[in-house]
């Protein structure tokens, strides 16, 4: 919760990857709520009532993937909403003659994104989730101290700064600043 408000405040791209990541750390703690508290929340350095808050926030998340039937995969209704916020902005992004390097950075971006959605079983996937997914499975990959080819390090690194410049964007948006 903590770790997701500043995330939200500071870079939406972090926050949406920092949310897929929740999603999976709760169900690889089978949605359970004393196992969570357990295993994650007792070892926040906080004030009990912050600590209430943040077992509120998992529970909370919990009940919403329960009644929103992603139990086993998929994302939040929350989490989707962040990636149609950043379609809608990156659409009014690729119109305006303002962005030029947006526009010069998507169009680098796009052959990387081609290939993927190519690769993928779902070829009706967003193109904003699949730099997301595509990250996010770098992560993983990471995580996994797995090995990683030239080639994929180099598309990660375009969808990154994509992604960068995109998030980047969407706070100037918020704030007010974005002319577009």
């Amino acid at each position: 919760m903590l770790i997701a408000k500043q995330k939200k405040n500071e870079n939406i791209a972090e926050y949406l990857l920092y949310m897929w990541q929740i999603e999976d750390i709760l169900r690889a703690n089978k949605l359970d709520i004393d196992v969570i508290e357990e295993s994650i929340i007792n070892k926040f350095d906080q004030t009990d009532d912050i600590k209430k808050e943040i077992k509120d926030w998992y529970e909370g998340l919990i009940e919403m993937m329960k009644l929103e039937g992603i139990t086993e995969k998929g994302h939040l209704q929350i989490n989707k909403n962040v990636i149609i916020d950043l379609t809608d902005l990156h659409l009014r992004l690729l119109k305006s003659p303002k962005e030029p390097e947006y526009i010069s950075n998507y169009y680098k971006t796009l052959p990387f994104i081609v290939e993927l959605r190519a690769k993928s079983e779902d070829k009706s996937t967003p193109e904003l989730e699949t730099c997301f997914s595509a990250l996010y499975g770098f992560l993983l990959l990471r995580l996994q101290q797995k090995e990683i080819s030239g080639e994929t390090q180099a598309a990660i690194s375009q969808i990154s700064s994509f992604l960068r410049m995109l998030s980047n964007r969407y706070h100037l948006d918020k704030e007010g600043k974005l002319e577009i």
